[in-house]
């Protein structure tokens, strides 16, 4: 908020032509290397659709895990806006593996079929493991034997990067990733996201596609300026570590309770339990809040609790007390 607010103070350039963009630039290159090249965005379902958009071209398409954000929390706006297909993997733990990619190979160079041009992973995942540095080589090195390209969702990067004790470019440009979406929001920013290209000069008129998509901004100074304390300062890692910290405190908490079973590792922010139905339903109604967590599977009875930057150990101890009494 005090970067929005420095940002608010005599007159800058329009449309991204300013101070703090270039700043961010400075940044993304700091991080990403030299050849990368950054461009904020509003949000992350914008920073995912147009990075797949820049990426491929309407008859390709990209491959996934089950379940991934591009899969079934984008209203389809990959598959309206890209106009590319959605081919999706069932994983374990919401992780792909080389040998994945494969599965279409056969159909490759067959007119009636979506050739697969990109692959999307996120790190974190979607249901809270982490892909290590070597884990993202092995995919893309695959990936691009086959003649594909590696984006990464990282809404969450900085949880996966602080859960593995590495830098944000560790698990992105150093392992060969082609793209990604950096995320800010879900780590303390107000609003605003990145696309982040590793190469730049391997993708042109990104410009233009972010100007297609309604992603550009007469005032993107507000946006930008944000990434200042956060790239600029070891922010991002001490807001990612201190989610990742409650996560894993609220983990070791519930685990030990009987009717409670975690169904994936609690590597960054995220913890997925399985729990009676009826416990869900009392504990919803215990905790404050119209809809105080999510319940990722109904069929299964699985359900998510989320730590963010701000989650304090007095919540954590709220949750679970409440768990305890509903079980």
């Amino acid at each position: 908020m005090e970067a929005i607010i420095d940002a608010n103070s005599g007159h800058a350039g329009s449309y991204g032509e300013d101070f703090w963009t270039e700043r961010f630039g400075e940044l993304v290159r700091e991080h990403f290397g030299d050849a990368a090249a950054g461009f904020p965005v509003f949000n992350g379902t914008g920073a995912n659709v147009l990075a797949i958009d820049a990426l491929t071209r309407p008859y390709e398409a990209v491959i996934c895990a089950r379940g991934a954000h591009i899969d079934i929390d984008e209203c389809g706006a990959p598959e309206r806006y890209a106009g590319v297909k959605v081919l999706t993997v069932e994983t374990e733990h919401g992780k792909l593996a080389p040998g994945d990619l494969d599965a279409w190979e056969p159909r490759r160079g067959d007119p009636h079929f979506p050739q697969p041009r990109l692959v999307s992973v996120a790190n974190a995942t979607e249901v809270g493991t982490v892909y290590t540095a070597g884990e993202l080589r092995a995919l893309a090195d695959r990936a691009h034997e086959l003649g594909m390209l590696l984006h990464v969702d990282g809404a969450r990067l900085a949880n996966a990067a602080a859960s593995l004790g590495v830098g944000l470019g560790e698990l992105t440009t150093a392992v060969a990733v082609d793209a990604l979406s950096l995320g800010a929001t879900k780590n303390g920013a107000m609003i605003g996201e990145a696309v982040v290209f590793t190469d730049a000069a391997a993708v042109e008129g990104f410009e233009f596609v972010r100007k297609q998509g309604m992603q550009l901004g007469s005032k993107m100074r507000f946006l930008s300026a944000q990434f200042e304390p956060l790239l600029g300062t070891d922010l991002w890692r001490r807001t990612a570590a201190a989610a990742n910290e409650k996560a894993a405190r609220l983990g070791a908490a519930v685990e030990e309770l009987d009717g409670v079973e975690l169904v994936h590792p609690v590597e960054a922010n995220g913890v997925f339990a399985r729990l009676p139905r009826e416990a869900i339903e009392r504990l919803m109604g215990e905790l404050p809040g119209e809809h105080p967590f999510y319940v990722w599977d109904e069929d299964v009875e699985v359900v998510r609790w989320m730590c963010s930057w701000d989650t304090t150990d007095e919540d954590v101890e709220t949750l679970v007390d409440a768990l305890r009494a509903s079980l």
